[in-house]
């Protein structure tokens, strides 16, 4: 079915009006965005996908799932190596368990309706002036930038941060029960770290706000990820929770490191062994 709705098919534009990016009702719907941006670092455009075209989102993303590189590692939320020497009191001391796991893109088929939406030029469009930036670049990377996020029933996402910093997601398939993304909006800058606030909140005690959001199978998600702590609690019931992941930049080349590409997909290509592309500061992976 899904090979025979464009991009622009699959999106309630009577809500979300990407045919017209001049209108009125662009502007309002955009505004309204880059308020939520600004206040919690985080947008949710509710049914963005048509409601008659919700099962097949679902579908076509839970047939992907035998795809996706499972295997439960202990990581840091910066998912660097976590036997690198660090001060005793660096928040990359504490080591979690990773429970999720990712279908890579080329795992995902051109004809999908998240990979439609990803590639489409009228979405970025829509995407970039969201996050109030002239344009938008789809990763380079051969395996990340469109990617599932697969939880199975008692696994989690531990806390860590987003290698890009413009983040795009889509619940496909809810959990039965858990499955709730949490996030610290703000909580480092692309000029400091603030390990004492990421420590804190990964010991249990912050007083940094948490902000929890209840998610709907095709509601967009707008997120700056790379400077907000986030998570996905654990998974409860007996189906897992899959979201599609499209991760964009504002510099075009932008590819994943060898370290983390091995941990998200359990295999690196000659592009991730080539060296990291700048992505504009100098924060941990």
């Amino acid at each position: 079915m899904s090979t025979s709705v464009a991009p622009l098919e699959m999106v309630d534009t009577d809500r979300y009006p990407l045919t017209d990016p001049d209108s009125p009702e662009w502007r309002v719907i955009v505004a309204r965005t880059r308020a939520d941006l600004a206040d919690v670092g985080c947008s949710v455009l509710a049914d963005f996908i048509r409601p008659e075209l919700h099962d097949v989102l679902r579908e076509e993303c839970a047939a992907l799932e035998p795809h996706a590189y499972t295997k439960i590692e202990k990581v840091n939320a910066y998912n660097t190596a976590i036997d690198a020497p660090l001060p005793e009191d660096h928040p990359g001391r504490t080591i979690m368990e990773r429970g999720n796991a990712f279908v890579a893109r080329d795992h995902i088929p051109a004809s999908s309706l998240i990979s439609r939406l990803y590639t489409s030029p009228v979405f970025q469009r829509f995407v970039a002036d969201c996050f109030g930036l002239p344009e938008l670049h789809e990763l380079a990377d051969p395996l990340a930038g469109l990617t599932l996020n697969v939880i199975a029933p008692g696994r989690a996402h531990p806390w860590h941060f987003d290698t890009n910093s413009y983040t795009v997601s889509m619940l496909t398939q809810a959990a039965d029960d858990g499955g709730t993304f949490e996030y610290c909006p703000g909580i480092r800058s692309a000029t400091d770290e603030n390990f004492p606030a990421v420590r804190a909140v990964l010991d249990g005690g912050s007083t940094h706000p948490v902000q929890r959001l209840s998610l709907r199978p095709g509601d967009l998600q707008l997120f700056q990820g790379r400077f907000a702590l986030h998570r996905v609690s654990t998974v409860r019931g007996e189906v897992a929770r899959h979201s599609a992941i499209f991760a964009y930049s504002e510099r075009p080349g932008v590819i994943g490191s060898a370290e983390r590409t091995r941990q998200l997909f359990g295999r690196v290509l000659p592009a991730h062994l080539a060296g990291r592309t700048d992505r504009g500061d100098e924060l941990l992976d």
